[in-house]
Parts: C-alpha cells; structure tokens; sequence
C-alpha cells in the first residue's frame, strides 16, 4: 500500500502549512492538495482524487457540515476526518450523521492527529477521545434530555428571517466576519442580530445556541 494521498482543507493558510510540514513528514503520508473554500474542495476532489480530506467545518463560501454530502457524491471512495475547533456534541452527531469517517480537534496532540488519519484511511471510524461520550449516550440512551435546550428556550421569542439567517450560520461554525461576508453586512449588524437572538432565545452560550438551531432542525436543509 503506497502513501495516504492528503487534501488538506481549512481557511487558515498558516494552519495548512504546519499540517502539510507534520504530514509529509511521515513516510506513509503525503499531501497533494490544500483547499481555503468550499468551492476550492469541490473542484479539487474531482481533480487530484485524494485517499483523505482532512476537512476544517468553519469554512468559507460553503461550510465542511454542508459540503460533506456533496463530496460523498463526487467521491465515494474518498475518506473524510473532520478536523475541528468545535467540541459541541451536536457538531459530532451531524458530522457523523453526514457521512464523514472521523472527527478530532484541533486541539489534538500531533501524535493522536496521525493515529486518526491513518485509522480512517484503513476504513475504521475515528472520534476525538474527549468526545466518546456521544456515541455512548447515543448508543445506550444514558444521555440527558435533548428535547429542550433550557427552561428560557422553551419559552423564547420568535426570531426575525435574518435573525434566523444568523443563527444557522453561527451553528455552522461561521465566524462574524464570514457571516457578514455571506450576508453582506458590516459586522456590527451581525453583532447586533447575535445579541438580539441571545435575548430572544434567552441563551447566552455559542453551544446553547448550537443546539438550539440543531434541535429546533434548522440545520436539515440548511
């Protein structure tokens, strides 16, 4: 078996740097291909034809939650490890829910980072082990409610269209300034409809929110 053909994908060209400098210098890893957008994995994946994606979710144009099915489509024998700032158990359900073979953070130890890429490039699932606990909750029912993301949101006052824009954005991992990018806005305007919906929904947490757009289903056809 030759070396893992890599397409790194993530926003931050520095981070894409450092990966590829950590990858290559393993001799069963080799990077063929980075991606700053969605569109660019898209195009990318029909071309060079990786083994692997490494995919970051915050991405912009088209986020790694939602571009997961289309590379499914376009790439079937192509693996998918989520790497990730995003440590909010809805994130892991729907990224897994999507069809992705792995997930991690970004704060992962090199060594563990490898030890993921080189399970799922042999076909196993790989998940973060801070985060085992979902699939536990998932697979034995030992989780909590889901049904209600707190007393305050049960309650909570109905959001403007816009408002509703922004929170689907903010649950798909969109920083301020790609909202305001995608929306075409200042980001103060995305400032003042995040504060709004904080009020409204009466959560003040980014991760209360992430699980309020998921379980309100906000996020199937997003």
């Amino acid at each position: 078996m030759g070396a893992i053909q890599i397409l790194i994908a993530d926003d931050h060209a520095v981070l894409r740097s450092g990966l590829k400098m950590m990858l290559e210098s393993q001799p069963d890893m080799k990077v063929i291909g980075e991606a700053g957008t969605g569109w660019e994995i898209l195009d990318l994946v029909k071309d060079i034809k990786p083994d692997l994606c490494l995919l970051d979710l915050s991405m912009p144009g088209i986020g790694g939650l939602e571009i997961i099915p289309d590379l499914k489509k376009i790439a079937q024998a192509m693996k998918i490890l989520v790497l990730t700032m995003h440590d909010d158990e809805s994130y892991v359900r729907a990224v897994l829910k999507s069809g992705a073979h792995g997930y991690i953070l970004k704060k992962a130890a090199d060594i563990e980072l490898l030890t993921a890429i080189r399970y799922v490039a042999n076909g196993k699932i790989y998940l973060d082990p801070s985060l085992t606990h979902v699939l536990v909750d998932d697979l034995y029912g030992t989780g909590k409610d889901n049904s209600k993301v707190s007393g305050q949101a049960e309650n909570s006052l109905p959001l403007s269209e816009r408002e509703t824009e922004v929170l689907i954005l903010v649950a798909k991992g969109y920083t301020n300034q790609q909202i305001a990018d995608q929306l075409v806005v200042s980001i103060k305007t995305v400032e003042t409809h995040r504060s709004r919906i904080r009020k409204k929904l009466g959560l003040n947490r980014r991760s209360e929110l992430v699980r309020y757009a998921f379980r309100q289903g906000l996020m199937q056809d997003a």
